[in-house]
């Protein structure tokens, strides 16, 4: 022995996580997640809400047959947080509420089976209910003095739609397919007729809905056309096309400069919380005429008009500019004060000075933007309006994966109610962070 220590030759043995090793734990929901996880804040809201409207279409009772439904504050909260989430397809939500998924969704399910089907329908059904939801969240906000929209920035932005370019067809096209769907259609209704095999009905029947769908789509398409030609010259009327997939979408040009069939959609802000107040959604790919609209929808939604509001260049029409604004001679009119930046004039006149035959709001406006408190106030909307977008796309708002303008204003509203969720947090001092 030289006196060295000497290393044992046997393996060391540790006590290693076994992850396959099935045991049973005597645990609720409520002991599988944290106290403070937003979730549950998430389910708060939603517990709070007024779901009557929703609840009213349900047909099933106590005492009455039939299966129970999933409970409404259960596919609201699952949508609320999957959008804040950024998770937007009702198949993703399926997998993360299912044995394999996420605590915090499967918490809000709280052992109640959901499948896509039903998350899908219920995301898209009731957009006058979302619609009503949102009026009624910044109105809260409003009655505790945290929002006042006295300053309003609006933005837009082109959003992908459901649809390939290549699904835009003429007129000629599209009466060629819509006699070859129903021609279709016909086939296979004969052919279900004819076969008794249950499980042979049940493909039929498959096909024949298919096919009633795409006979469907293109006589919307068709409905569609006399609008796009109206808007064409002359000689151009028969290169006017609509998709046979999504009818309702339009071919615009995107922030990339590349065009695709997209939705323009609408956000109003109020700058001091970014707070969105008014939603809207439209398939003309410009914003001409959009700000009368929107003004209009926010005097309707909560009684009163902004005091001030900004807009980029796009929305600046002189017809636009005189029908909001209020008017110099009457503070008490129901207009507004626009902040818009104007063109340069090809002439080289002083875009700022006022016009003869112009009127006096178009003026006012004119001298209003050449004020450096003008160009100040202007600062808000870059500041404001843009981030509520750029939070949006981060949100998943990339690519709508519905089909039509009603169904599209829906995934709007639900991007616009669970914005404001956060929001209505900052604004009171207690900030929510929600992780991805």
């Amino acid at each position: 022995m030289d006196g060295s220590a000497s290393l044992p030759n046997d393996k060391v043995r540790f006590n290693c996580a076994n992850r396959r090793q099935i045991e049973w734990r005597d645990a609720c929901w409520d002991d599988l997640l944290a106290d403070d996880h937003p979730v549950r804040a998430v389910w708060q809201f939603v517990a709070g809400l007024d779901l009557s409207p929703i609840i009213a279409t349900y047909k099933a009772v106590e005492g009455a047959p039939g299966a129970k439904p999933i409970d409404v504050r259960i596919l609201m909260a699952l949508w609320l947080y999957a959008t804040l989430r950024a998770i937007g397809s009702a198949r993703e939500l399926d997998r993360r509420c299912g044995d394999a998924g996420e605590i915090p969704f499967q918490w809000i399910c709280g052992g109640v089976t959901v499948n896509y089907h039903s998350l899908s329908t219920f995301r898209t059904r009731y957009t006058d209910v979302l619609n009503g939801l949102l009026t009624k969240s910044v109105a809260v906000l409003l009655h505790e003095g945290l929002v006042d929209m006295e300053r309003v920035a609006q933005d837009s932005m082109r959003v992908r739609a459901s649809a390939g370019t290549s699904s835009f067809r003429r007129r000629e096209s599209l009466e060629k397919c819509l006699a070859e769907a129903e021609l279709q259609v016909r086939t296979l209704e004969a052919e279900l007729e004819r076969d008794t095999t249950s499980s042979s009905r049940r493909h039929q029947a498959a096909r024949e809905r298919v096919a009633t769908e795409r006979k469907s789509r293109i006589e919307a398409a068709l409905k569609q056309l006399p609008e796009i030609e109206a808007k064409k010259k002359a000689e151009e009327k028969q290169k006017a096309r609509v998709s046979t997939t999504d009818a309702d979408a339009r071919v615009m040009k995107m922030a990339n400069g590349g065009f695709h069939p997209a939705y323009n959609a609408q956000f109003a802000t109020d700058t001091k919380t970014q707070v969105i107040i008014g939603v809207d959604v439209t398939n003309n790919g410009g914003d001409r005429g959009e700000m009368g609209k929107m003004i209009n929808q926010l005097d309707e939604r909560y009684g009163k008009v902004p005091e001030e509001y900004l807009v980029d260049g796009g929305f600046s029409s002189k017809e636009d500019v005189e029908q909001v604004s209020r008017d110099s001679d009457d503070d008490d009119s129901p207009g507004t004060t626009v902040y818009a930046p104007l063109r340069k004039c090809p002439t080289g006149e002083d875009p700022h000075a006022r016009r003869d035959k112009e009127p006096p709001a178009v003026g006012d406006w004119r001298e209003r933007m050449g004020t450096e408190e003008a160009k100040e106030i202007y600062k808000d909307r870059a500041a404001t309006a843009e981030c509520v977008n750029a939070i949006a796309r981060n949100r998943g708002l990339q690519q709508f994966r519905v089909r039509g303008l009603i169904k599209v204003k829906a995934i709007l509203l639900w991007y616009a109610l669970a914005h404001n969720f956060i929001r209505s947090w900052a604004v009171r001092g207690q900030p929510l962070v929600i992780l991805g």
